[in-house]
């Protein structure tokens, strides 16, 4: 497949997923993920001839361009989407697949203690958003998606949801997610199990006569204390 080709689906993805782009024209002169991607197709293409310094040439202008740091050595599938971009890093063995998404601050980094192989493995249709990284010659399954802000360590079976520090997976429903599906509204297991334990401090407080704090996440008021009596937790 040419550069252009390439190109092209890539333009044709952004068109598709992204709302706020109204024209091809646009997106071109002023998408800087798309502008990175452009340049690492050129760059990948020297780089696969042998001409090695020239790719990591063409590299580098982009990166001081755009704020995207992709290494010309990666392979990159067709239609993927880099959103925004800035702080975008891909490593020199990383893969991705088709119809991936990345969005800013994305690390497909290494963990420095491999050789070879020492970058991660997307598949087709991951979508990664704003902060995550993904370390390691891991392998992400195919149409799963990584919260902003999450660091994964592990590989990651298809169809996954992963939040949190270290990454952890939070929904494995079986079902592949919809191609181009652009939602990231993500669970949040570390605030569901804050309110599965206040509940229960609740009930505990509502039976031994205490009030619970008037800036509690309990919904119900009648046990809360009274305002301008925060002090006072206990039923005289």
């Amino acid at each position: 497949m040419t550069v252009r080709e390439y190109k092209r689906l890539d333009l044709d993805k952004i068109m598709e997923s992204d709302p706020a782009a109204e024209a091809r024209a646009a997106v071109r002169r002023t998408y800087t993920g798309y502008k990175a991607l452009c340049a690492y197709r050129y760059a990948h293409k020297c780089w696969e001839r042998g001409y090695k310094r020239l790719a990591l040439h063409i590299s580098y202008r982009a990166k001081v361009k755009t704020g995207v740091d992709i290494h010309p050595g990666a392979r990159i599938g067709t239609r993927v989407f880099i959103d925004h971009g800035v702080g975008l890093v891909i490593g020199e063995t990383a893969e991705i697949g088709n119809d991936v998404v990345l969005y800013q601050g994305v690390t497909l980094g290494g963990t420095g203690k491999d050789t070879g192989k020492r970058h991660p493995t997307l598949e087709d249709g991951v979508m990664v958003s704003a902060g995550a990284k993904v370390l390691g010659p891991v392998r992400i399954g195919a149409h799963s998606k990584i919260g902003a802000g999450s660091v994964v360590l592990k590989d990651v079976p298809p169809c996954c949801t992963v939040v949190g520090v270290p990454g952890r997976i939070v929904k494995q429903a079986g079902v592949r997610v919809n191609d181009g599906d652009m939602d990231q509204k993500l669970p949040d297991p570390i605030m569901e199990e804050f309110k599965r334990l206040n509940k229960r401090v609740y009930e505990l407080e509502k039976q031994a006569g205490i009030h619970c704090c008037r800036y509690s996440i309990t919904t119900d008021g009648d046990n809360c204390a009274p305002s301008g009596d925060e002090n006072d937790y206990i039923h005289s």
